[in-house]
């Protein structure tokens, strides 16, 4: 067995918590973490090619990390002041493939064949097989889930659906992964009648809900509540579920760009990038249980 030395210099502290005293002195170096807006020290909201999980390049300080987003292949800042998931760990080589990709496309930007996205993407794939559908991957699946969504009916920089009701009022559909929530924003401070009997419309069967700030006079928003997947296949139907109700209110407010986007379809096929992760389903099948004379429309828990 070989001795470590010891010392007695209070000066000499390990690299990974030169700024921080007094915390865990783990560095997140090779580590795939999913990381959310509060992390972002740039400008957060990322976009659409962003999926929320990132390799750590440089984790040696505990208040920053250096990452790449497994989604975009951009590099990013993350705030480790917050709390964050570490999902798992890259062995060194990956590590150093994925440098040496970045230098590669630092040294000929106008290359036009990015060959590092499609190997962080690939990479992204294989971490959620391995890993599997639950609490920890459910916020992910959800998120490349809309992504392809928001791809195929509004493709813009940002991770959203954008719908005019009207000339001048705009209203933009994003998604609460973690609560399994689409959320609509209004540019008002009061309740949307017109808004309220859409939603009704296009989301028969789900719990609708009116968020008002209780503090000063922040804008009304409203969230559609899906029931909380607890497997991969029960996310691609709430995300089904989506894709169709945001179809319906494309249809009745634009219906010439609903035309365009139904045609476009028609001959490229809808995005369905969760159609290529081979993940374990459970051996059990769960049902609900409805009481007698109740429909199957009628019971649709949401658990938040």
């Amino acid at each position: 067995m070989n001795a470590m030395p010891m010392t007695m210099d209070g000066g000499a502290r390990p690299e990974a918590m030169a700024d921080v005293p007094g915390v865990c002195e783990l560095p997140l170096t090779r580590a795939v973490v999913q990381y959310r807006d509060v992390h972002e020290v740039d400008i957060p909201g990322g976009r659409i090619q962003d999926i929320g999980l990132a390799l750590v390049l440089e984790g040696k300080f505990a208040t920053a990390a250096e990452v790449v987003d497994l989604g975009s292949a951009s590099l990013k800042t993350l705030d480790l002041s917050h709390e964050l998931v570490v999902l798992d760990w890259v062995y060194e080589p990956t590590l150093e493939h994925v440098t040496d990709l970045l230098r590669e496309r630092a040294a000929a930007p106008e290359i036009s064949v990015d060959r590092l996205a499609p190997y962080c993407f690939q990479m992204a794939l294989r971490l959620l097989e391995r890993i599997g559908f639950g609490p920890l991957t459910r916020s992910t699946v959800l998120r490349i889930g809309f992504r392809d969504i928001c791809r195929d009916l509004d493709m813009h920089e940002g991770t959203s659906v954008r719908i005019v009701m009207e000339p001048g009022r705009i209203t933009r559909a994003h998604m609460d992964y973690d609560g399994a929530a689409l959320v609509f924003r209004t540019s008002s401070t009061e309740p949307d009648p017109m808004m309220e009997a859409s939603l009704h419309e296009a989301f028969p069967s789900s719990s609708l809900w009116q968020v008002t700030p209780s503090v000063g006079e922040a804008l009304v928003s409203y969230e559609v509540r899906l029931p909380v997947p607890i497997t991969l296949a029960e996310s691609r139907t709430a995300l089904g579920t989506v894709r169709k109700g945001l179809a319906h209110l494309l249809s009745r407010f634009e219906p010439q760009r609903f035309e365009a986007v139904e045609q476009h379809l028609s001959t490229f096929g809808e995005r369905e990038t969760l159609a290529r992760l081979n993940l374990r389903e459970p051996r059990q099948r769960a049902t609900p249980l409805l009481a007698k004379g109740q429909r199957p429309t009628d019971s649709n828990p949401t658990v938040h």
